[in-house]
């Protein structure tokens, strides 16, 4: 691992961990959301069948979001594991200290990003 004193990679780590289980937590809670909508013509109105369709639509993407999210975060443990953590996947440079506080899935440096 690059030393980096700079950045505090165990309370990252925590950050990222903490994040992951609240994606997953939030995953298993909106289950019932995304659930495929009946449409039962005798029971439910149309608009209410409009708006349960869109209601479905937004829990399927948000469930979309937070799967990409989910595998960032992995990513960004695999990298503290594997020693490069920090360093840009672009460039080789370290991505600078404030950046991964306040992002730690950060892959790459902002002068890539640009």
């Amino acid at each position: 691992m690059a030393n980096r004193d700079d950045i505090d990679i165990t309370a990252l780590k925590k950050k990222l961990l903490a994040h992951r289980k609240e994606l997953l937590e939030d995953t298993a809670n909106t289950e019932e959301a995304r659930q495929p909508v009946e449409l039962d013509q005798t029971s439910v109105g149309r608009l209410s069948r409009m708006d349960a369709l869109q209601n479905q639509a937004m829990a399927l993407e948000t469930d979309r979001r937070r799967h990409v999210e989910l595998q960032h975060i992995k990513a960004a443990l695999k990298r503290i594991e594997e020693g490069n953590f920090g360093e840009c996947l672009s460039c080789g440079d370290d991505i600078a200290a404030r950046r991964l506080e306040i992002e730690p899935t950060a892959a790459i440096c902002i002068s890539c990003a640009k």
